[in-house]
């Protein structure tokens, strides 16, 4: 059941991404609604979007190969050539690139929404990959997430001899290091793996060491938001949010309230119960349900702290749950939101809020 309704989620997220994987900004701006507004001046707070280019480590590594690796299906993978790369979702692209390796990608998947990868074809929407499409690029190697699917796709790739690393799922802060480690190596550029590993997790600690201390903590609820589909969900343990709410010195609501799934159903009272000081929300699902404005006309929210305060969080969909080189930028943006401080370590956060 949860692997069913995390393929369903994403399958919505991707269609949603459409426009964005053509080069088109992945959403309106954190904190802004539809219109480019704040939505309001009494809580809706705007703060620098996450940057839509990548930073690579300095230099281009050379890939030593071949190398045999675990991908995260059991299998062992030879890689034995690297010219030619077809990662299958934004999160992958984003590691491939920022390692120095993009010019090796020849591919990408609908959520590859940053500008590097925007002249690439796209080959898989999130679940639906499209298997004729992979093979006409001749892959040297094929990455892929443990949901990518659907499963003929996969196999009728692997019967075409085409090798497929499968990398570990990104369900929060401490899975940025593994993913990345797991791609470099199967690359054979480990030692850029670690480089940029260190440099991750270095910017990631020092964003969290800025966090203003409140107390009592802020409650905020992960909402997914799909307007045109009628899609509203309320996150518990396992969204894959709540890593970084705690990141930013806050507890997850729905988590704590009790939603033991992955996602609810939003209801009055399972949002009464969840209490929320603030609101996380992608980009496109709050433009989806018309801003600000729009949000707290769903049943239940305008009844929160969160809603009455108008205090949302908004950060662009393909990145936000990424878990990868730019997950600081997304922490950032989440303090910043939430606090409406500057970031930088030692700032003076005597004004949050």
């Amino acid at each position: 059941m949860r692997t069913r309704l995390a393929g369903a989620l994403l399958s919505v997220l991707a269609l949603t991404l459409t426009t964005t994987a053509c080069g088109e900004p992945s959403g309106t701006g954190s904190g802004t609604t539809a219109d480019g507004t704040d939505g309001s001046s009494r809580g809706s707070r705007s703060s620098a979007p996450v940057s839509d280019r990548l930073e690579p480590l300095a230099g281009t590594p050379s890939p030593e190969l071949p190398v045999t690796v675990r991908s995260a299906d059991g299998r062992k993978v030879t890689v034995e050539r690297a010219d030619r790369l077809v990662p299958l979702s934004g999160s992958l692209s984003e590691i491939v690139f920022t390692l120095g390796l993009g010019d090796r990608v020849v591919a990408r998947d609908v959520t590859a929404t940053f500008e590097e990868a925007s002249e690439l074809p796209v080959v898989t929407r999130g679940h639906d990959v499209s298997a004729e499409s992979v093979l006409s690029l001749r892959p040297d190697l094929v990455i892929a997430e443990a949901t990518t699917g659907p499963a003929e796709a996969m196999d009728q790739i692997r019967a075409a001899g085409i090798r497929i690393l499968v990398v570990g799922p990104a369900a929060g802060l401490d899975d940025v290091g593994p993913r990345i480690r797991a791609v470099a190596d199967a690359l054979g550029v480990p030692d850029a793996g670690g480089e940029l590993t260190t440099r991750s997790e270095q910017r990631i600690d020092a964003v969290g060491d800025s966090v203003p201390d409140e107390d009592p903590r802020p409650r905020v609820a992960f909402l997914y938001l799909r307007g045109s589909a009628s899609v509203y969900l309320i996150g518990g343990r396992g969204s894959g949010a709540t890593s970084l709410i705690e990141a930013a010195g806050a507890v997850d609501a729905g988590a704590e309230s009790g939603l033991e799934k992955d996602f609810t159903a939003i209801t009055s009272e399972a949002l009464v119960k969840a209490a929320p000081d603030a609101i996380l929300v992608m980009a496109k699902g709050l433009e989806s349900v018309g801003g600000v404005d729009g949000l707290v006309e769903i049943p239940g929210v305008a009844q929160t702290p969160a809603g009455m305060d108008r205090r949302i969080v908004s950060v662009e969909d393909g990145v936000l749950l990424n878990y990868g080189p730019r997950t600081d930028q997304v922490l950032t943006s989440i303090v910043e939101q939430l606090y409406g401080t500057d970031t930088e370590p030692g700032t003076d956060t005597d004004g949050a809020a």
